[in-house]
């Protein structure tokens, strides 16, 4: 059996991986964020298993690249160790910042969240995740909320194997888990708008991300609630 590592992340909860997790969560983790994708070729992190038999079709507009192989073939590492123990189903996962970091500014965050929604519908696999703004159980945590700029947004998810991946992989971001009696109450949100100033010049050779992508992940409730005030 492999053995397993303890990894605490400031006021994060441990989670217990193995050491091939572990390995696959550190070399992603090394990409820096400024290294896009799009930008520069990335090769396939050592240890972890051929992504060559997943689809090229993805939903990130950068389309194909070593870094969405590396991200598919560690979400089947992730959930095959999820399959294995059983979530508690009244407990919730989650890494926050602020909104402006979250949904602005790191670009791989956008890239991950869309090849994880593309990797659940490939193997008809109920999305676990959402993107809460402004979220309520904040008001649980002082020593978090002291530090974060606001608005705030967090990823939250049932899966903590993944959590801790996205905690060692935005780096910049704060971890906690909690428990809630029911999904609306876990992702419950207090009303905020979002905005960001665009940037006089945008010298990148490809488009900036449009604003709005991440509405699509956001509870289901908050959703509906939105498309009632159009």
């Amino acid at each position: 059996m492999l053995g397993t590592v303890n990894l605490v992340m400031g006021s994060s909860t441990a989670a217990m991986l193995t050491s091939t997790q572990c390995t696959a969560m550190k070399s992603l983790a090394s990409f820096r964020i400024g290294h896009h994708s799009h930008c520069r070729p990335l090769s396939l992190p050592s240890g972890l298993p051929s992504a060559s038999g997943f689809s090229s079709c993805f939903f990130a507009s950068r389309g194909s690249s070593p870094f969405n192989r590396a991200i598919a073939a560690v979400n089947d590492q992730i959930v095959s160790s999820d399959s294995a123990d059983e979530q508690e189903s009244n407990k919730y996962y989650f890494v926050v910042a602020n909104a402006k970091f979250m949904l602005d500014e790191e670009e791989h965050f956008r890239e991950l969240l869309f090849e994880r929604l593309r990797y659940y519908a490939e193997r008809s696999k109920e999305q676990d995740f959402w993107l809460v703004i402004e979220p309520k159980f904040l008001e649980r945590f002082p020593n978090i909320t002291k530090r974060l700029q606001r608005p705030a947004v967090a990823l939250v998810s049932t899966n903590s194997t993944w959590i801790t991946f996205m905690k060692l992989r935005l780096d910049r971001v704060l971890a906690e888990s909690y428990e809630a009696d029911s999904l609306e109450q876990a992702l419950a949100s207090n009303p905020t708008n979002i905005e960001f100033e665009k940037p006089e010049k945008w010298v990148a050779p490809y488009p900036k991300y449009e604003y709005g992508w991440w509405e699509i992940f956001l509870p289901p409730v908050t959703k509906t609630e939105a498309e009632a005030k159009v």
